[in-house]
């Protein structure tokens, strides 16, 4: 979780992540939520000085948080960064990681998971800290030793990420199985970067492992995300209420709904079935989508009297709809 100092590196940074996003068809939000909060926590504005507390005040210390129950340095940590270098390697990791996790998960499942996985990683490496002071002479380092940054909530990402592969990944040039892909690296960046806190990775490449085994244990709803949802509901609520109030006064002019039976994924108070083409419109249109027939009055378009919509023919459904879009 160490990094040494670097200069130029952000303009880079922001660079990469604008063209990430750009040629994405959906932009990830809570991966550039994340990568947003870790650089503001670097760069700690003047003006949010208040808000922001300094890296000395939120590294992450073993003893000190246990001795303080120190929630703040427990948690805060992991968004401080010791270098632009440190910063830079782990937000292109994050955006490398967050982003196919994201799209494949979706936002709110991918919130819970990044939330569990930090306090997880976080937890394990503190209990092992603790544990190496209990039971062996040489743990006092690492339980008085002080560390800052991401690393640990990404290779818990990759544990998660590399448990969906069953091919081989290169690692630093060296090729092993995807699913050992955290481990290898793990290894070999403790070999070669020196000042990383190996109790740091280690802790999140286990709480990968954890994360992975309580899924599969627990088929059910994850609380954490039902939460997340329900945020997400009460902030989108008034960008829903507004396309209630306005949706109606644009019609579409290109369908998306089905012909036959219900639209899965759609409530059936959203729409209404047309009783002359079977098509499924959206329950704000006064008049079927496809041929043109009236709710309210099956048997009666554009003004014209027809027969009852069961006595349609084909090619009277036919020429509705040559005649309603040209």
């Amino acid at each position: 979780m160490g990094g040494g100092a670097s200069r130029g590196m952000l303009p880079l940074l922001a660079l990469h992540a604008a063209s990430e996003y750009y040629r994405l068809p959906w932009k990830p939000p809570v991966t550039a939520a994340l990568l947003t909060a870790n650089v503001i926590c670097y760069l700690r504005p003047a003006f949010l000085h208040h808000l922001i507390p300094s890296i000395n005040e939120v590294w992450f210390n073993p003893y000190l948080i246990l001795k303080h129950r120190d929630l703040k340095r427990f948690f805060l940590s992991a968004f401080y960064h010791l270098g632009e270098s440190h910063l830079f390697y782990n937000m292109m990791s994050l955006l490398w990681k967050g982003v196919p996790l994201e799209t494949s998960m979706g936002s709110a499942q991918f919130a819970s998971m990044v939330a569990v996985l930090l306090t997880m990683s976080q937890g394990i490496t503190l209990l092992l800290a603790q544990s190496l002071v209990l039971f062996f002479d040489y743990g006092r380092p690492f339980y008085s030793e002080y560390a800052a940054g991401f690393s640990g909530v990404l290779f818990a990402m990759k544990v998660v990420l590399n448990s969906q592969f069953e091919a081989y990944s290169y690692v630093h040039g060296v090729v092993v199985p995807t699913r050992y892909a955290a481990w290898a690296e793990l290894i070999i960046i403790q070999l070669f970067v020196p000042g990383v806190s190996f109790l740091g990775h280690l802790g999140g490449i286990l709480a990968g492992i954890l994360y992975l085994k309580l899924r599969g244990l627990n088929s059910g709803s994850n609380p954490l995300t039902l939460i997340v949802d329900g945020i997400a509901g009460v902030l989108s609520f008034p960008a829903r209420l507004a396309g209630r109030l306005f949706g109606n006064q644009r019609r579409r002019i290109s369908g998306r709904g089905t012909t036959g039976r219900a639209q899965t994924g759609r409530r059936v108070s959203d729409v209404w079935r047309c009783q002359a083409c079977t098509y499924d419109n959206s329950d704000i249109l006064s008049e079927c989508e496809m041929c043109g027939t009236s709710r309210s009055r099956p048997g009666l378009s554009y003004g014209r009297s027809s027969r009852n919509s069961g006595d349609l023919t084909h090619e009277e459904i036919r020429r509705r709809r040559l005649e309603r879009f040209g």
